[in-house]
């Protein structure tokens, strides 16, 4: 194993484990030619999201879907980002814009079901709801919690 594919493996374990300061000592330790790695772009945002830096993940969640454009990551992030930052729409809009690998991910339909929720589209975020807990069926547990999904709690328990 490489020093750098240390480093990396050794940020996503700190990365799960929450420390996120030291997932990004070690990436920061990276010779400067792996930054741009989508690997290491897309654990520096995961830090960064945990951090609830939006607008600094944002900028990465992009730079994510430039160099990496036909893998879901950087979409589903960016997106996030976006609703995090009080821009369903344009959460919704870059999320349904991305690959047709994200329509093989559950959290694809399960956030924009919770995006469409925020935005008062009832019908239609019970049904994206649906197809995501058909896909994986922890995120039902998942969705009890969910403060995005308030508006549709009530439906979603008829179910």
């Amino acid at each position: 194993m490489t020093d750098v594919e240390r480093r990396i493996m050794a940020a996503q374990g700190y990365l799960e484990l929450g420390l996120h300061a030291d997932a990004r000592d070690e990436l920061n330790a990276l010779p400067e030619d792996q930054f741009d790695r989508a690997d290491v772009l897309e654990i520096t945002l995961l830090c960064l999201m945990g951090e609830h830096r939006w607008d600094e993940a944002l900028a990465l969640g992009h730079r994510l879907c430039e160099i990496a454009p036909r893998e879901p990551g950087g979409f589903i992030h960016a997106a996030f980002c976006l609703h995090e930052l009080g821009r369903t729409t344009d959460a919704m809009d870059l999320l349904k814009s991305g690959p047709k690998t994200l329509r093989t991910k559950a959290v694809y339909y399960y956030n924009l079901g919770c995006y469409a929720a925020c935005l008062g589209h009832k019908d239609e975020a019970v049904q994206l709801l649906l197809q995501s807990f058909e896909m994986d069926g922890s995120l039902r547990h998942i969705a009890r919690k969910d403060p995005d999904l308030d508006p549709v709690r009530a439906l979603l328990e008829r179910t």
